[in-house]
């Protein structure tokens, strides 16, 4: 596999190791299996509902109904007029007598107001039943319960009236007790169908909870109807998920979609916007691990916050993504993380709409972070935006304050508080990336810093040398659009080498050249040998990869030419071998080094130039820098065809500034005869 297509296999792995991660944390059909019990907090985050749920009563509005039901149903009844007939029938003959009649007389009488069973004659006589509803051809009709008696009591009451010993034993040969039957009975089907009617009236459903409302929130104490609610929400999505296996699968595969295309969009703009960072592994890693890291970071606390997703501190990543590239790709960056978290929100729309606006405050507060004041300012800003944006937001959906909470403010002004914490999170960058920002190179570029003090002290030659070079390179930088901190951070450090031996190098010399004492190959050894030695001191100081290619690309492979040419004057005709002239490499590999190579050089130079007027001067850097171009010492470098005219006019410029002619002032005459 050549190097092309292992790159692009890296990228796609870092891209989809990404999506696999976000997509293992967005929320998924077994994540709806909650335990719970009423009487406690709601541990898991703010439930939405993603359909429409009716809200039945709970169980202890369920007992209340079935309570006040059971004491107040009146039980449905019906009468049988054949059962008066059937028993008078049944009763003995008494042939030339009346008795038959005389007790069947009594009989139709006492049924007359109603017999009923036992049971419920036992509910009339404690009050329970004062009446009955009687069922007769559909139609339901109140009945009184006042005067009537079980069988039971018809026979006493006949065996108490029947004073007759004739009659009586009339009476006693019928016996009654066997043949005595309710005249009204108790419906048991229309009763039970009246009692489930007027139940489920008592129990109703009371409402819905409508699809996108809240069920409950994140901490809420679970009340008897919000347990009610949630039984309610799950038996209804076992129901709809018959296919619960296809149902996650879909659902999983919905959302690698969804997140899958932003994080392809979000390659396709590095490649077609910002190929710096499309060829960069190591910037693709890192533009990716911001969004997963901070999506993680975010869906965590939406998990164990109610609307905890608000406090995460999402613009800490346009200002991470700021200090090290550009604002574009910030602004790109955050917004393609916003789309991502909004999946896991309930409120989308919002969502977006505030961390939209409040990531353009950021990058538009933030050009350039290089005082951690700046972070404070931003913070401000980020406050004002996300509040100005939600009550904005609240006002166009609601026309009022009412959907303004206090609580929402809250989480918004904590989350602008913690972006400050952007500060550290960047030197954490800065040490695994190894990318520099800002601050970095301002801290760095400051005098007063270790290593640059020992050279001030030591070599203050080298050190005013590089500080003419930093603002040669700088002055170009502007024009060409390169990394103008970097530069000067670099150009102050690309001869830190020249402790090790800095009487040997020319601007710290003061009458005695000790090369004098040296053959030409041995001098140029020393000379060389300071980038080597720079190497070894930045290493030790701890200063970073970047800042060590200035130094070790200020010379390339250019050659130590003073020292070749006078080997060469020293051995005419000898075949000399450049090797030991040359310096180690490599040529300058971006447009900052290459800047200092050519600014090193130019610089040094000008200090032998006798005539300093713009001719002499634009001849010297055009014979410089295009010396080297033809060399090759730039080939690997990014520079431009079209910038090489604006640095020579660059260096052209400022060193017609620094050689500028003074203005001879005029010598007092003094008039004839004044000795004073």
């Amino acid at each position: 596999m050549d190097n092309k297509n292992k790159g692009i296999l890296q990228k796609i792995l870092v891209a989809l190791a990404a999506t696999i991660i976000i997509v293992y944390f967005y929320p998924h059909p077994e994540a709806n299996r909650y335990n719970y019990e009423t009487g406690r907090p709601w541990n898991y985050t703010k439930l939405i509902a993603p359909f429409d749920i009716p809200i039945h009563p709970d169980s202890a509005t369920l007992e209340a109904a079935r309570d006040t039901l059971n004491s107040r149903f009146v039980p449905i009844f019906t009468f049988n007029q054949l059962i008066i007939d059937t028993i008078v029938e049944r009763l003995p003959d008494a042939p030339g007598t009346n008795l038959k009649s005389r007790l069947g007389s009594e009989l139709r009488k006492i049924y007359s107001t109603g017999v009923v069973d036992m049971h419920t004659m036992e509910q009339i006589n404690s009050g329970r039943l004062p009446k009955v509803r009687l069922l007769n051809k559909n139609v339901l009709s109140d009945m009184s319960t006042a005067g009537m008696s079980s069988p039971r009591d018809v026979y006493l009451m006949l065996d108490s009236v029947l004073t007759d010993s004739t009659m009586h034993q009339y009476f006693v040969r019928a016996n009654l007790h066997n043949i005595l039957r309710p005249n009204y009975t108790r419906d048991e089907e229309e009763s039970r169908r009246h009692y489930e009617y007027d139940y489920l009236t008592l129990t109703a459903d009371r409402g819905i909870i409508l699809q996108g409302q809240t069920i409950i929130d994140k901490g809420a104490i679970i009340t008897s109807q919000d347990f009610t609610n949630l039984r309610t929400y799950e038996s209804m999505l076992a129901q709809l998920n018959t296919n619960q296996n296809q149902s996650k699968l879909l659902m999983l595969a919905g959302q690698a979609v969804y997140v899958g295309l932003l994080l392809a969009a979000l390659m396709l703009y590095f490649y077609f916007f910002v190929p710096s960072i499309f060829s960069n592994i190591r910037a693709l890693v890192y533009m990716y691990t911001l969004v997963t890291l901070f999506f993680l970071i975010a869906a965590a606390l939406n998990y164990f916050v109610a609307q905890g997703i608000y406090i995460a501190p999402m613009m800490i990543v346009p200002i991470l993504v700021l200090v090290f590239f550009d604002g574009r790709t910030a602004l790109f960056v955050s917004i393609t993380l916003a789309l991502v978290c909004a999946g896991i929100t309930a409120f989308a729309l919002e969502y977006l709409l505030l961390q939209f606006c409040a990531c353009c405050a950021t990058v538009y507060s933030l050009r350039e972070l290089s005082r951690r004041a700046q972070l404070l300012r931003t913070s401000l800003v980020v406050a004002l935006a996300y509040v100005a944006a939600y009550v904005g937001l609240d006002l166009l959906m609601n026309g009022s304050f009412d959907g303004v909470t206090w609580r929402m403010i809250v989480f918004l002004c904590v989350n602008a508080a913690l972006t400050s914490m952007a500060y550290i999170l960047m030197s954490a960058a800065e040490r695994i990336f190894g990318f520099m920002s800002v601050v970095t190179l301002v801290e760095l570029a400051d005098i007063n810093a270790p290593l640059l003090m020992r050279l001030s002290n030591e070599c203050p030659g080298t050190f005013q040398h590089a500080i003419a070079v930093s603002n040669l390179a700088c002055d170009a930088a502007q024009k060409i659009g390169a990394n103008v901190q970097l530069v000067r951070a670099g150009t102050l450090y690309h001869d830190v080498g020249k402790l090790a031996n800095p009487a040997f190098f020319t601007e710290n010399q003061h009458g005695v050249n000790p090369h004098d004492a040296l053959p030409p190959e041995r001098s140029a050894e020393i000379v060389i040998n300071h980038v080597s030695d720079g190497l070894a001191l930045a290493e030790r100081a701890g200063l970073p990869e970047v800042i060590r290619d200035f130094i070790r690309e200020h010379h390339g492979a250019g050659m130590a030419k003073y020292f070749y040419i006078t080997y060469c004057a020293k051995h005419p005709g000898e075949d000399v071998d450049k090797k030991p002239f040359t310096y180690p490499g490599p040529n300058p590999r971006s447009r900052e080094t290459s800047l200092l190579m050519m600014a090193d050089a130019v610089e040094a130079a000008s200090r032998s130039l006798k005539d300093h007027t713009r001719e002499a001067i634009a001849e010297l850097v055009n014979k410089i820098i295009d010396g080297q171009i033809a060399e090759g010492l730039h080939n690997e470098s990014t520079l431009e065809f079209r910038d090489i005219a604006r640095i020579k006019e660059a260096f052209i410029k400022r060193l017609m500034t620094i050689y500028h002619s003074r203005i001879a002032y005029p010598v007092m005459q003094r008039p004839e005869g004044n000795t004073q």
